[in-house]
C-alpha cells in the first residue's frame, strides 16, 4: 500500500498549479490539485486574458477613426455596448475554465474543488476530508490590495472590474504600475472621462525611466488627465446603484467627482488561512512563502511557486517555475530557473514592452554603456490623424557591446519585444543587430538602424 494518497498535491489551479499537476502527472505522479474558485486563476479570469479582450476592444474607437484617413466612411457613428462586451468576455472566459478541466482530466490529475488547507508537512484538507501527499505545492497566487483609506469599500479593485455592471462615465484610477495604466487605458478607449492619480512622479518606476515619462505624453494625448505625487486621502459617496458618485479627496487638495474608483496600488500573496503555520512555515508580512532555489519552503516537502513567492508576478514565469519543480521531483532535473532578460509587456494605450537591464541598472551592473533612442510617428499614422508616436530604446555594455537591454512603447510592443528576448538570451551584440537586415516598411526595424549613440 503506498505510504502517500499522492506523490503532488497542488493547492491552486491557476498557471503555475495547473501546469505542474499536469505536467507530474504526465511524468508517472499520482497528483491531486484542489481550487476553490475557477481554473486558471488570476490570468485567465480576472487577469491578462480578459484584460487583453478589452483592450482590444477599446483600441477600435481609434482605429474607426483612422480608417476616415485611408479612404473608408463609416454610415453612422460607431455605438459600444458594454453588456455585450462582458457577455462575450465571460464565454471566452468559461471556454477557458473548461480547456484547463480537460487538460487536467486527460492527464491522469484527481481536481477537487474546495478551499484546501495544510495540516502538516504531508497532509491537506479540503472540504473536511485529509489527504497525504509526498509533496505540497502551494501556487496560491495573489490578490489585490486596497489602501486603508476612509471610505474605501466605495471603490473596486481590479477582480470588481472585469465585472461591472456598466460603464462609467467618469473614473478615478489609483497607482502608476501596470495595472493601473492598462486598465485606465481600457476605460478611456471605451469612452470614460479618466483621471489617474499617483503618488510618485513617474510611472511604470520598475522600468526603464524613458517608457514610463514617454507613456504619460502619449496617454494625456488620448485624454487621461494624470495627477503626480498625490494619492487619495478619502472618499464619500451620494446617491445609489450603479450610478452613485463618490467625491474623491486628494492629498493636493483637488476634489473629483467619478462614478468608478478604482484601487490599483498593488497585490500580495494568498496565503491568509491555508494553515502554513501548522506546518512550521511563516509567511512574510505581505504573505509570500519564502523559498530556496528548489522552491522548497522551510518544510522541504512544501513547495511553491508563482506570484505567492512574490519574485516575478509574471504568468509565463509561473510556468517555468513550475515546470524546474516537476523535473526536480519527477524528472532528470533538467529544467532550471532564470530569472535573467525576462520579456514583459504592458497593454496600455500604446503598449510598453521591455526585456533586459534598465539603463539604471545597466549602469550599476557594467559601468560605462551606449544609450541608442529614437522616436516617431509609425506609417499606420501618416494618413490618419492619429499622433501617437513610438519610442524605441537600446542599452549597450560599452566595453564588451553586448545588448543588455531592449525597451519600447507603441503598437504591438509585446510582439515586437518577444523576438528581441531571444537575441538577448544568446548574447546578441550591438554589431550583431547591426548586421541584421530589418523588415522594411515596419517599425521593429528601427531596432536594427540605429546607429548614433545618444
Amino acid at each position: 500500500m503506498p505510504e502517500f494518497d499522492y506523490d503532488l498535491f497542488t493547492i491552486g489551479g491557476g498557471s503555475g498549479g495547473v501546469r505542474a499537476a499536469r505536467f507530474a502527472a504526465q511524468a508517472g505522479a499520482r497528483v491531486g490539485l484542489a481550487e476553490s474558485r475557477d481554473l486558471g486563476g488570476t490570468c485567465v479570469n480576472v487577469g491578462c486574458i480578459p484584460k487583453k479582450l478589452m483592450s482590444y476592444s477599446a483600441h477600435f474607437h481609434e482605429d474607426f477613426a483612422d480608417a476616415a484617413g485611408y479612404g473608408w466612411t463609416l454610415p453612422g457613428a460607431p455605438t459600444f455596448a458594454w453588456s455585450e462586451l462582458i457577455a462575450h468576455k465571460d464565454r471566452e472566459i468559461a471556454h477557458l475554465n473548461d480547456i484547463y478541466k480537460k487538460l487536467l482530466d486527460n492527464a491522469g490529475v484527481t481536481t477537487y474543488h474546495g478551499y484546501a488547507t495544510i495540516e502538516d508537512a504531508h497532509t491537506v484538507s479540503v472540504n473536511g476530508r485529509r489527504y497525504t501527499a509526498r509533496h505540497i505545492l502551494v501556487a496560491t497566487g495573489g490578490h489585490p490590495v486596497r489602501p486603508e483609506v476612509p471610505g474605501k469599500e466605495l471603490g473596486i479593485v481590479s477582480d470588481d472590474f472585469f465585472h461591472l455592471k456598466g460603464l462609467p462615465r467618469r473614473a478615478v484610477v489609483l497607482g502608476g504600475g501596470y495595472i493601473a495604466v492598462e486598465l485606465a487605458s481600457i476605460l478611456n478607449g471605451l469612452g470614460s472621462e479618466v483621471t489617474l492619480v499617483y503618488r510618485r512622479d513617474r510611472l511604470l518606476r520598475s522600468m526603464d525611466a524613458d517608457l514610463g515619462t514617454f507613456l504619460v505624453d502619449e496617454m494625456a494625448k488620448k485624454g487621461i488627465k494624470v495627477v503626480f505625487n498625490a494619492t487619495i486621502e478619502s472618499l464619500a459617496a451620494s446617491g445609489a446603484g450603479e450610478e452613485t458618485v463618490k467625491t474623491v479627496r486628494l492629498s493636493n487638495g483637488d476634489v473629483l467627482e467619478a462614478e468608478c474608483v478604482l484601487f490599483a496600488t498593488g497585490r500580495e500573496a494568498a496565503t491568509a488561512g491555508l494553515g502554513l503555520e501548522k506546518a512550521g512555515i511563516t509567511p512574510q508580512n505581505n504573505g509570500a512563502v519564502q523559498v530556496n532555489e528548489n522552491f522548497e519552503t522551510s518544510v522541504s516537502s512544501i513547495l511553491a511557486v508563482g506570484d505567492v513567492i512574490d519574485r516575478v508576478a509574471l504568468t509565463p514565469v509561473a510556468l517555468a517555475e513550475a515546470m524546474a519543480v516537476v523535473s526536480r521531483l519527477f524528472g532528470k532535473g533538467e529544467r532550471k530557473m532564470s530569472y535573467q532578460n525576462i520579456p514583459t509587456a504592458v497593454f496600455s494605450h500604446p503598449n510598453v514592452g521591455t526585456v533586459g537591464l534598465t539603463e539604471e541598472e545597466a549602469r550599476q551592473e557594467v559601468g560605462e554603456l551606449r544609450i541608442f533612442k529614437t522616436s516617431f510617428k509609425p506609417l499606420k499614422n501618416t494618413l490618419s490623424r492619429n499622433t501617437e508616436r513610438t519610442f524605441m530604446k537600446l542599452v549597450v555594455d560599452a566595453a564588451t557591446d553586448r545588448v543588455l537591454g531592449v525597451h519600447m512603447v507603441g503598437a504591438e510592443a509585446g510582439e515586437i519585444i518577444q523576438g528581441f528576448a531571444v537575441a538577448l538570451q544568446c548574447g546578441a551584440t550591438k554589431a550583431q543587430f547591426d548586421l541584421t537586415i530589418g523588415i522594411h516598411p515596419t517599425s521593429a526595424e528601427d531596432f536594427v538602424t540605429m546607429r548614433t549613440p545618444v
